[in-house]
């Protein structure tokens, strides 16, 4: 196996790390490190009502802006589901891209915590941290702690701990 230095790129004017293709072992260096910061992406009253569609939450809190105006909140709000689910493309910039990779397989989360709600036309980033990654057979068990965080506020939307397996080849 030829080894490829695990090099991150550092774009500063928006601060988004991006790997470039790295080797199994190369991975394991980058355990602990913080691997990506994603662009800002803007949550609007229409994709909170497209979710809400699709999963049948049609809670005021999410699809009424007159009546969520007098909630706790002042506005209507993303589903945390919602939120949970950016993950996928909020990370797809900067997720690590191994030799030989065949494809990257949902495998699930070992924590979730909700806290601060996503209010409509709040604007969420994902920071990633690599915490573990775990050859199994000739495929890698990737544990990165994503942080959703939203543009001036202090508590991030939510934290969790995303497992996937990267499958190679």
């Amino acid at each position: 196996m030829r080894m490829i230095s695990a090099i991150l790129v550092i774009n500063l004017h928006n601060k988004k790390f991006m790997p470039k293709k790295i080797t199994k072992i190369d991975l394991q260096a980058l355990v602990g490190q913080e691997i990506g910061l994603s662009d800002w992406f803007e949550i609007n009253q229409e994709r909170i009502d497209k979710f809400a569609e699709v999963t049948e939450d049609y809670q005021y809190i999410h699809t009424d802006p007159i009546r969520a105006k007098t909630s706790p909140f002042g506005s209507t709000i993303a589903h945390g589901l919602l939120t949970l689910s950016m993950i996928i493309h909020l990370c797809e910039d900067f997720k690590p891209e191994i030799d030989g990779l065949q494809m990257v397989v949902n495998y699930g989360f070992d924590k979730i915590r909700f806290q601060s709600a996503v209010k409509v036309n709040e604007r969420i980033r994902a920071r990633a941290v690599l915490m573990k990654a775990r050859e199994i057979r000739e495929s890698v068990l990737v544990t990165a702690r994503i942080k959703i965080e939203i543009e001036n506020v202090k508590k991030p939307a939510l934290v969790a701990d995303w497992l996937t397996m990267h499958v190679i080849i």
